[in-house]
């Protein structure tokens, strides 16, 4: 991708050191001798006149090649497929990718939608199709070839790169933080989760989508936004904040030529799997319909205390009661998240300044999790380069990805307690892993509305003039319609009463 200076991405400047501007890692700092110098390194130059060879971008480059190196050898023990004595959870290495490449028939050369319903959206069924077809052909002619390694090896250099461009794309869209990305690069939930799924189709789609909007191309990121949400649906979410941002700047039409192009291709991209089989094509929408309340979200812990505040053992507890009723349930999260982006909208509205474009996305990504009755493990990879764009602050960071890790452990132990029907240990264990992971994206919320009614407490704007990701609403005004509203708003509160004074 290009360097060159462009609007929406600002060059200028010296470089962001986080051991100066960033008050925990400036804390940490102290243990190695405080705060980086004025002349300790050459990294304090403008982009493009570093001297020395392990720059900042450099560095996040090679971080995050380490930590996807890590994740490989973390999973390495399934990468044969002789899942025996339970190691995929004793050894924390299950994944997605290997167990589907035979459980959706790509060993048989099935063509997913064609002959096999796939429980995922398209496009994450075209990629799978697209590695595990050549596989299973080389296969059929070499028996000695294990077509599951070779499948989930492939897949892992296919997503691992992807991992690398959405890094790249961060460190383009922070060209003066440049240790921002270093937050994606080297976060425990990338090297636990990178290959659990294919997430990373998404994200690296959706990553390109937001760089393409930031270079004031509404067309181009569409259609990236619209192929990432044919991968995975939360892609599809970035529209709404990216409409509403342009109604406030009066930049509805470049909005609209975004959402037009992503309909376009969502449709588009869907189109070919609905004429080849409609029910196959139509698994995923028919599972998530019929899916009761899954592990680990706000519903299970609810059904878990269901089952210790109740005290009447024939009588169902109200979150009980929705995983039996999926109709309900369903419709209780939707409108909860509905809800919460209505929410959303009246604080881009009302905020004292046009927030960012990246600290709505992460709050509308964030609720769907939140409200969902599915949130699996590799979730969390969704909220990665958001948080990073929206929120570049270690400590809370940090915070939720221990959380993260907890969670994740906590999550194999259950796994392995339902194959054995031995517990490892209390249920309520497992739900105060969920409460806590559940808790610091809470919280993660609430600190980024704080910084959005107080701008001034904005570490990407105490960098960058305004927003590095708007785009065409980078630097614009407020539309004039928002300036009359807010007159009328302040002339119709009452004037207060005056003071009685008494002789």
């Amino acid at each position: 991708m290009s360097t060159q200076s462009t609007p929406g991405i600002d060059d200028a400047g010296t470089t962001d050191h986080p051991s100066r501007s960033d008050g925990f890692v400036r804390g940490l700092s102290g243990a190695i001798g405080g705060p980086l110098g004025d002349h300790a390194t050459a990294l304090d130059r403008p982009a493009g006149h570093e001297r020395r060879f392990w720059t900042a971008v450099r560095i996040v480059l090679a971080l995050v090649c380490l930590t996807l190196a890590l994740h490989w050898v973390q999973k390495s023990p399934c990468q044969d497929g002789a899942w025996q004595k339970n190691v995929q959870y004793t050894r924390f290495c299950y994944t997605d990718v290997l167990a589907l490449y035979y459980a959706e028939g790509l060993n048989e050369g099935k063509v997913p939608y064609r002959d096999h319903p796939v429980e995922y959206p398209v496009l994450t069924g075209y990629f799978m199709g697209a590695l595990g077809l050549p596989v299973h052909a080389i296969g059929d002619g070499d028996p000695s070839i294990n077509q599951g390694q070779w499948f989930y090896n492939l897949n892992a250099i296919v997503l691992g790169a992807l991992a690398v461009a959405t890094v790249a794309v961060i460190l383009a869209l922070r060209r003066r933080r440049p240790w921002d990305a270093a937050l994606f690069a080297i976060a425990p939930a990338l090297l636990l989760t990178a290959t659990v799924n294919w997430d990373l189709l998404a994200i690296g789609l959706a990553a390109f989508g937001l760089f393409a909007w930031a270079r004031r191309r509404p067309a181009v990121a569409g259609v990236l936004l619209g192929l990432a949400g044919a991968a995975k649906l939360w892609p599809l979410f970035v529209l709404g904040p990216i409409l509403i941002l342009a109604l406030r700047a009066n930049r509805l039409r470049a909005a609209l030529t975004a959402l037009g192009t992503a309909v376009a291709a969502v449709v588009l991209v869907n189109l070919p799997a609905y004429r080849a089989n409609p029910d196959n094509w139509g698994r995923f929408f028919e599972l998530n319909t019929t899916r009761p309340i899954d592990w680990g979200t706000l519903w299970y812990i609810g059904r878990y205390l269901d089952g210790k505040v109740g005290n009447d053992p024939g009588q169902q507890g109200p979150f009980e009661w929705l995983n039996a009723n999926i109709p309900a349930l369903n419709t209780l999260s939707y409108a909860l998240f509905g809800l919460a982006c209505l929410g959303v909208a009246v604080l881009a509205l009302r905020a004292p300044r046009r927030p960012r474009l990246a600290q709505l996305a992460f709050l509308v990504v964030a609720a769907f999790l939140i409200f969902s009755k599915v949130w699996s493990q590799q979730f969390v990879l969704w909220m990665l380069p958001l948080v990073v764009l929206a929120r570049p602050k270690w400590g809370a960071f940090l915070a939720w990805q221990l959380a993260e890790v907890c969670y994740f452990v906590a999550f194999y132990g259950e796994l392995l307690g339902a194959a054995t029907s031995r517990p490892v240990f209390p249920e309520g264990v497992f739900v105060l892993a969920a409460t806590l992971r559940l808790a610091t994206v809470v919280t993660l919320c609430v600190l980024v509305i704080r910084e959005i009614l107080h701008p001034e407490q904005d570490a990407v704007r105490a960098t960058y003039a305004d927003d590095p990701d708007g785009g065409v609403l980078d630097g614009a005004p407020d539309a004039p319609w928002l300036d009359r509203w807010r007159r009328r708003e302040s002339t119709s509160e009452p004037e207060p009463e005056p003071a009685i004074t008494t002789t």
